[in-house]
């Protein structure tokens, strides 16, 4: 892994001590950790946008015109991950924990896989 910019969903004002939301569309604000050769160098929140059920799309763009590599999610929906996929974000997945600092650690060290299309939620908010 060389560079890599990293968006996770988070609760409250989110940052590297802060809490991963459970599922993207709703959270707060998105922490994105900006990776290089392993380490991390910058750490940011994007304020997420607000959109109506099926407006799921907002957030798909909002991290592409940031610039995100990939994100790592609790929960998603079919269509955002298509979203994503379709714009050349690469989705993980990691549901059993939720501070950031300790899944970010994990995913630069290559122990959170990608996410599968049997994990991905039903849309709406739920898990």
């Amino acid at each position: 892994m060389k560079t890599m910019r990293v968006a996770i969903p988070s609760n409250g004002l989110g940052g590297l001590d802060g809490t991963r939301a459970g599922h993207f569309g709703h959270c707060d604000v998105f922490t994105v950790i900006d990776c290089q050769n392993g380490e991390i160098v910058d750490v940011t929140t994007i304020k997420n946008e607000e959109h109506v059920q099926g407006g799921c799309m907002v957030p798909v763009n909002l991290l592409a015109g940031h610039k995100v590599d990939a994100l790592l999610v609790g929960g998603i929906g079919m269509r955002p991950l298509m979203g994503f996929k379709e714009a050349g974000i690469r989705v993980y997945h990691e549901a059993e924990r939720a501070e950031i600092r300790a899944v970010i650690d994990d995913l630069i060290a290559g122990r959170i896989p990608e996410i599968r299309s049997d994990q991905v939620c039903g849309g709406g908010g739920g898990q």
